[in-house]
């Protein structure tokens, strides 16, 4: 993962930008706080290591055979903001593991028409070819959006639940970078990658979690074995020449992954 690069004028630009862009994203007048019910929600069990990952992008190594697996495969068929999808359907499969320190995801992804320009930090990675996690730790709590492109760049924002009035330790909005560079992340393809590659290609992306970042926001997790956090996983890719929008857990069309209340269940065994 990159550092940001820029002083602080043109920090404060790609903040405003940023600002736009997530406005855009969010949809114009969804109430993306509704209730949440567990009536239909896909269950992923995410079972606990045997041993620590080396993030090198071993999807067939012995600690991650064990993992269950998911797919992404629920496509919408246009954007919030109306922009229609492509017919492309890249097929994503994602595992899980946890320990005592965090927890640790692996895409595989199938994919073409790959771009991916964004390389700073926070940066515009959900046009790029993206892989996403949103994660809802405490249900009274607020959620984190881990954005990822496939060269590697994230995108980590935490948006609190409106009803909280609790102890806020950190405001919402985007995580500092002193504590996201505490996020390793493989990735497979090249920092930047263009022109697109309209050849099929799979990619992989693998990063590890700390519990305390998320601690940092929502406080104490204590053991998770045997908690439910609400959690949804995406696939993503805005501006290549095939644009796509798919989720783990399904959400309605005219909605947005910034939906809790579509969110799946992610089960710690």
């Amino acid at each position: 993962m990159k550092s940001p690069k820029r002083g602080l004028a043109s920090s404060m630009v790609r903040s405003m930008a940023l600002g736009v862009g997530v406005v855009l994203c969010l949809g114009a007048g969804i109430d993306r706080w509704k209730p949440w019910t567990a009536e239909d929600k896909p269950v992923y069990v995410a079972k606990r290591a045997t041993e620590r990952p080396d993030l090198r992008g071993n999807w067939d190594s012995p600690v991650w055979q064990q993992a269950n697996e998911l797919q992404i495969a629920h496509f919408l068929s246009r954007s919030s903001e109306n922009q229609a999808a492509s017919d492309f359907r890249p097929e994503t499969r994602v595992r899980v593991l946890y320990d005592a320190a965090g927890v640790y995801l692996f895409y595989r992804v199938k994919d073409r028409y790959i771009k991916s320009v964004a390389t700073e930090y926070r940066g515009k990675v959900w046009e790029d070819a993206c892989v996403e996690l949103f994660v809802q730790p405490k249900p009274e709590r607020g959620y984190f959006n881990f954005e990822i492109n496939c060269g590697g760049t994230m995108l980590l924002s935490y948006h609190e639940n409106p009803d909280w009035k609790g102890e806020v330790k950190r405001q919402d909005g985007g995580v500092p970078w002193e504590l996201a560079r505490t996020v390793p992340i493989y990735h497979s393809m090249p920092e930047r990658v263009y022109p697109e590659v309209v050849e099929e290609t799979v990619w992989q992306l693998e990063y590890h979690i700390p519990f305390e970042l998320l601690e940092d926001y929502v406080g104490p997790l204590g053991n998770v074995a045997g908690q439910a956090w609400r959690a949804n996983f995406y696939k993503c890719a805005e501006t290549n020449s095939h644009p796509h929008w798919a989720s783990w857990s399904p959400i309605l069309e005219g909605d947005d992954f910034h939906s809790p209340r579509f969110f799946g269940v992610l089960r710690f065994e």
